[in-house]
């Protein structure tokens, strides 16, 4: 996956296109992303020991990792990400402004 846990990205495409967020969550075994903001979902709930009044309660769903571009570091802006050997560690390497992401 070209993104981690703690990244900055944008939604490209979808109901949240344009909406821009941290990575809260990656499930890499299903290629989705959780992101901070981004679809948000109605979840009914019933009442537990951590919720005892329960209710609907709105949380963040998983998105696909194909509709989120990471945030370039220098620039601002969506970038694609590429990958360099430096000091004998794979990092990752911002498109449009050649910056180190890792």
């Amino acid at each position: 996956m070209h993104v981690k846990k703690g990244d900055k990205v944008k939604v490209i495409t979808g109901k949240d296109k344009g909406k821009e967020g941290v990575i809260l969550a990656a499930l890499p075994k299903q290629d989705r992303v959780l992101v901070e903001g981004v679809n948000i979902v109605k979840k009914h709930m019933k009442p537990n020991q951590l919720n005892p009044q329960g209710g609907i309660v709105s949380q963040e769903a998983a998105i696909h990792v194909s509709n989120v571009m990471l945030i370039d570091p220098k620039s601002g802006e969506p970038t694609r990400v590429g990958y360099k050997i430096e000091d004998g560690k794979k990092v990752r390497v911002a498109k449009k402004s050649g910056a180190v992401i890792d």
